[in-house]
């Protein structure tokens, strides 16, 4: 069974909310593995003088929780050799 985590992003783009979702997309991929989906939450834009100058999109970006009960043992003995 996998447990999937949810984390709140906004992306910023100088061309378009799409950008904007990309980007934080490709942002978080830095980070985060097993994306499996995001939601998008808000859009809104920053204007200066009649014009757009930023698009924001706010999103909620899913991933999956990775099990690591296999490194449990390697940390319990690598703490007992320091010891």
């Amino acid at each position: 069974m996998a447990v999937v985590k949810v984390v709140e992003l906004v992306g910023t783009s100088k061309e378009s909310w799409q950008n904007a979702v990309e980007e934080a997309i490709r942002e978080a991929s830095q980070s985060l593995r097993h994306i499996t989906g995001v939601d998008i939450v808000n859009q809104t834009a920053h204007v200066e003088n009649g014009k757009v100058t930023e698009y924001r999109t706010t999103l909620n970006v899913a991933f999956v929780v990775e099990h690591h009960s296999h490194l449990v043992g390697a940390g319990a003995a690598a703490a007992k050799q320091k010891g």
